[in-house]
């Protein structure tokens, strides 16, 4: 990494860590009574729903009675999550769908599959990430982090809004990084071929193109309620594979599962969420801005429809016919 660039990702890192890593200053402000709800009769799918942020919400949302579809990669992992969360809430809908979202045309038949087979579906929370420290393809040759975190994140949303909007209250939710408030949207090298690859910038890239997608496709379809949402720095599998460094030296000041998933949870369940607008940026239940003061991250209306378009292009291009 380009020592300037490591320099401003840790100092906007340990920013964020000041600002936004007390959870417990912050949860002060919350109005407990948002998450004193019932979901009975209510279904949720959640990406990445066997570990860290994703266990936690698919476990909150299920002791209020949700029917959870945890979309996994790992089948042995996502049953033995599944079993916890049976056991721990005493709910048994709760449904495991085994897919890898770095497969784009998996993506798709997935979601073209579950359309037909559910008749609604009240909430979708992409929560899963992926972080590389180096570039890899998959088989149908993109860039594995990009198809993940990117590409299936615009699949699901498009190809199950038919089925949210037929559906009560509907919402979605996807959750982003603060790594992002340093990464203005890219409309060029979006699968990082060319230059160096440095896979935290990358998934920092990643993670605003989250942000502008959410922001563009709110306004297309004001009857969802889109947010996209930072969980704080969290104590998970994925940091501490990914950036060993930061993990260690920071791990006491890193939040929990719990805790980051709190939002996450907030989003989708409370009607206190639904009173702010569509596709905004939020952080310890509150919308914030998604871009640092006096920032050089803003995008131009221009480029955010380049990139939209550039993201339909590319999902049609993998959709079965």
């Amino acid at each position: 990494m380009v020592p300037e660039r490591t320099h401003r990702i840790h100092e906007v890192r340990a920013a964020l860590l000041y600002k936004w890593g007390a959870f417990v200053s912050a949860s002060k402000n919350f109005v407990e009574k948002d998450l004193e709800v019932s979901m009975a009769g209510r279904s949720f799918m959640i990406t990445g729903a066997n570990s860290g942020i994703g266990k936690a919400a698919a476990m909150a949302i299920a002791k209020k009675g949700g029917t959870i579809h945890m979309v996994c990669r790992n089948k042995d992992k996502a049953e033995e999550a599944k079993a916890e969360i049976v056991k721990e809430s005493g709910n048994k809908e709760i449904y495991v769908h085994i897919l890898d979202l770095s497969e784009t045309k998996k993506v798709w038949e997935f979601a073209e599959s579950f359309k037909k087979k559910y008749k609604t579906l009240n909430t979708l929370i992409n929560n899963a990430g992926c972080m590389m420290t180096k570039r890899e393809v998959n088989g149908e040759g993109l860039e594995k982090s990009f198809a993940s975190n990117s590409l299936a994140v615009y699949i699901l949303i498009k190809c199950l809004i038919p089925l949210l909007e037929k559906s009560p209250d509907p919402r979605v939710i996807t959750v982003s990084s603060g790594g992002m408030l340093v990464q203005k949207l890219r409309t060029e090298n979006l699968q990082s071929e060319r230059g160096g690859y440095d896979g935290t910038m990358v998934y920092a890239q990643h993670k605003r193109q989250q942000v502008v997608m959410t922001e563009q496709i709110a306004k297309a379809h004001p009857n969802i309620h889109f947010s996209v949402m930072h969980p704080g720095w969290v104590d998970t599998p994925t940091i501490a594979n990914t950036m060993p460094e930061f993990h260690s030296s920071m791990k006491e000041r890193l939040r929990t599962p719990d805790q980051g998933a709190d939002t996450v949870i907030w989003l989708a369940v409370s009607e206190a969420a639904v009173k702010n607008p569509s596709g905004r940026f939020f952080q310890d239940r509150q919308m914030v801005s998604a871009h640092l003061p006096l920032a050089w991250t803003h995008s131009s209306q221009l480029e955010d429809q380049k990139f939209m378009s550039a993201m339909e292009e590319l999902a049609k291009s993998f959709q079965p016919h």
